[in-house]
């Protein structure tokens, strides 16, 4: 994959109609992809060397996003789904990469204001399901 732009890397809700809807403004955006190990070493392990069992624990996915207010209609979205605690669609589209789409609930949703600056926000998401990935053309 080459250089892109990081402005091009959307973030996306589902608006309750099956529609996606881009949060707006943002100025930054990350993704961060885990899974927890299981250990399975144990007395017969070779050096004592950690051993761990393949496919086994929990896979997630954070993503966080920092900007400014510059759409009602995303706000307004972002805002509501926080404080109906819901577990909503999202999509992380990745430029020349692909889209990563699934269940997410904001856990975090913070409001900043500078006395000389605009009002900014962070979002902060926490996979709720499996997600899946569907590669762009």
């Amino acid at each position: 994959m080459a250089a892109q732009r990081g402005k091009d890397l959307l973030l996306k809700c589902d608006d309750g109609t099956g529609a996606f809807v881009t949060v707006a403004g943002l100025r930054t955006q990350r993704i961060a992809l885990n899974t927890d190990n299981v250990d399975i070493t144990n007395f017969e392990s070779v050096g004592r060397w950690r051993e761990l069992l393949a496919g086994a624990g929990a896979k997630r996915a954070s993503i966080a996003g920092t900007g400014i207010f510059k759409d009602a209609t995303s706000d307004m979205l972002m805002r509501q789904k926080f404080f109906d605690g819901v577990i909503a669609q999202w999509q992380i589209v990745v430029p020349a990469f692909g889209i990563i789409q699934g269940p997410f609930q904001i856990s975090s949703l913070d409001y900043r204001g500078d006395h000389a600056a605009e009002v900014t926000f962070e979002l902060a998401l926490e996979s709720a399901g499996a997600l899946t990935f569907t590669p762009l053309p």
